[in-house]
């Protein structure tokens, strides 16, 4: 199996991407930013759905704690 590794910007955050030169789809990671990973055909779509998981991991963050 042959990765290609590069990096991509997503809401302010660096995010790690490879692509499986096997399968064709990229996977990205936020490093230091629990849970926000996802994979995609196109670097376009990978970029609109890790935007989505930032979003929600930082609207999470901002909830306010239980008593």
């Amino acid at each position: 199996m042959s990765i290609n590794r590069q990096a991509l910007e997503v809401s302010g955050y660096a995010a790690v991407v490879e692509k499986c030169n096997d399968t064709g789809f990229y996977v990205g990671y936020i490093p230091g930013l629990p849970g926000a990973h996802s994979q995609a055909e196109t670097l376009d779509e990978l970029d609109a759905k890790l935007a989505e998981v930032v979003a929600m991991i930082l609207e999470d963050d901002q909830e306010p704690a239980a008593p």
